[in-house]
């Protein structure tokens, strides 16, 4: 869900994930990655920041789901 967020999220601010990667000084395909393991709170944090949104944002469907 995490992923899918940010997918959504850097497709409305015409981004790329590359871009937000970059930006947030993660390595190639990371975020890509979380479709299939978890990210690091100092990670999620990063791409906060780069995109301008919560943690909140970035993680709701997954809250919900629990």
């Amino acid at each position: 869900m995490i992923y899918e967020n940010i997918k959504r999220i850097s497709k409305e601010k015409g981004r790329s994930i590359r871009s937000i990667e970059v930006q947030a000084g993660l390595g190639n395909g990371v975020i890509r990655g979380w479709r299939t393991s978890s990210p690091t709170i100092d990670s999620l944090k990063a791409v906060s920041i780069v995109l301008g949104v919560s943690l909140e944002e970035l993680i709701k469907d997954e809250v919900k789901a629990r």
